[in-house]
């Protein structure tokens, strides 16, 4: 931003773009200083389509924002963790998991303990309470700023169903200048909502994705789960591929790649018809009917019987049932 400032042209060029220099670059392949600095050197003279650095801009101050504020939950939820432990020290069983500073203001006015240990939890609580007092009232000016700062934006993805003021802020902030991404599908590899490809051979398969910008992740995930729960046609598309037709689909579309259990989810059953015998009919009552075998061989018939007697070192025997291997064993 000082270069900028000062009228330079600096460009952007991303960490990985640099790594891959490094790396496939002759030498050792290390991280240094002077490598890091001819990598992105290099990769800045011959690479295309970068992005050139800009002043920080209104859409910084919203991510200053949001950061602030998550880091103010994180310490009020801290602070909630701590005085539940020791509420459940004083009064038994605790209090529920929904703790606010009214409540535990109750709570504790309701102890009386007169021994020194249970004197020092509830001062002790009583400065968790003051803590959440404090930690309150300025998540509150932070969401006053954030709703201030979206409303002077402009922007429209607050209408989108899902996404209030706070979660917009969060997206506007992380996303930066949205014009930085050639394509939708960029913008969903950023924040790692594209689907991985790991297909092998004829085999077509996906997986999620790990990696991406997940404070992005989340707000996306949050708006998708208060579409399902509520009457919009983010559910009726959660709906029609939850239905029973397309699971149907899914395992078809399995077993005709070979019954992959990413696919199907039922990779016991795609198994099981491929490995299991076919059976023979019985007699209705027998207890051996529908059995796969006999369990016990026919009896020879007297041609066959003569035949052994003539030569009983015969390599092969056929008992009536089929050709049986022979082995000839030496009584010594």
């Amino acid at each position: 931003q000082r270069l900028v400032a000062a009228g330079e042209n600096v460009i952007d060029v991303p960490a990985k773009l640099a790594t891959r220099v490094r790396v496939y670059s002759a030498g050792h392949g290390n991280k240094t200083d002077q490598a890091d600095a001819y990598a992105i050197a290099r990769a800045a003279l011959h690479s295309k389509n970068l992005r050139p650095v800009a002043l920080d801009d209104s859409r910084v101050a919203l991510k200053l924002l949001s950061d602030r504020r998550h880091e103010l939950v994180g310490s009020r939820t801290q602070s909630v963790c701590r005085l539940h432990r020791l509420i459940r020290e004083l009064v038994p069983g605790g209090t529920p998991r929904s703790l606010n500073v009214e409540r535990a203001e109750a709570l504790l006015n309701g102890i009386e303990v007169s021994d020194p240990a249970g004197m020092m939890r509830v001062e002790l609580a009583w400065g968790h309470v003051d803590d959440l007092r404090r930690i309150d009232a300025k998540i509150d000016t932070i969401t006053l700023k954030i709703h201030a700062a979206v409303k002077a934006s402009g922007s429209t993805v607050v209408r989108v169903y899902g996404v209030g003021v706070v979660n917009a802020g969060l997206i506007l902030g992380e996303a930066g200048d949205i014009g930085r991404f050639p394509s939708r599908n960029h913008f969903a590899s950023y924040c790692g909502t594209a689907p991985i490809a790991v297909s092998s051979g004829d085999n077509n398969r996906h997986r999620l994705s790990r990696s991406g910008n997940r404070r992005l992740n989340h707000a996306i995930h949050i708006a998708a789960v208060t579409q399902v729960h509520r009457d919009t046609p983010g559910r009726t598309y959660f709906l029609r591929a939850r239905s029973p037709r397309a699971r149907r689909n899914a395992k078809q579309c399995a077993a005709s790649n070979g019954g992959s259990p990413t696919l199907s989810g039922d990779n016991s059953t795609s198994t099981s018809r491929r490995t299991k015998p076919r059976t023979r009919p019985g007699r209705a009552g027998h207890r051996n009917a529908g059995s796969s075998r006999p369990t016990t061989r026919p009896t020879p018939s007297a041609a066959t019987a003569s035949r052994n007697r003539a030569n009983p070192s015969a390599s092969n025997l056929d008992d009536g049932f089929g050709v049986w291997p022979h082995r000839s064993i030496s009584t010594g």
